[in-house]
């Protein structure tokens, strides 16, 4: 069974910064790309950011490049979302989530490929 927390969220004003952890036992973390997800009141489940299993590749959608970065620590079996200059728009529970196929050569944006998740953590950006 593959578990995932996430911590590091909060309150912080507008502009500020936060950084999210998300740590995960279960499996072998480091073959499997993970990626990280928000959802806001009222509003479907977001892709945010994916990064590869070795950690060379990223993506990001449009809204948060610039502003957040992902990156992974395999020996600590541990992904992380840097977020700064955060808007009250970024405000929702954040996901961490892991690929549910190993090895995968492309980054997947949709919560279909996901197939373990995070119990979440709250994000609030007051303006």
């Amino acid at each position: 069974q593959v578990q995932l927390v996430e911590s590091g969220g909060g309150l912080v004003q507008a502009g500020g910064s936060l950084r999210l952890s998300c740590a995960a036992s279960g499996r072998t973390f480091s073959i499997y790309n993970m990626g990280w997800f928000r959802q806001a009141p009222g509003k479907e489940r977001e892709f945010i950011a994916a990064i590869s299993w070795s950690g060379g590749s990223t993506y990001y959608r449009d809204s948060v490049k610039g502003r957040f970065t992902i990156s992974r620590d395999n020996a600590r079996n541990t992904v992380y979302l840097e977020m700064k200059s955060l808007k009250p728009e970024d405000t929702a529970v954040y996901y961490c989530a892991a690929d549910r196929s190993p090895l995968r050569s492309v980054l997947r944006v949709s919560s279909a490929e996901y197939d373990y998740w995070g119990q979440g953590t709250q994000v609030t950006v007051s303006s």
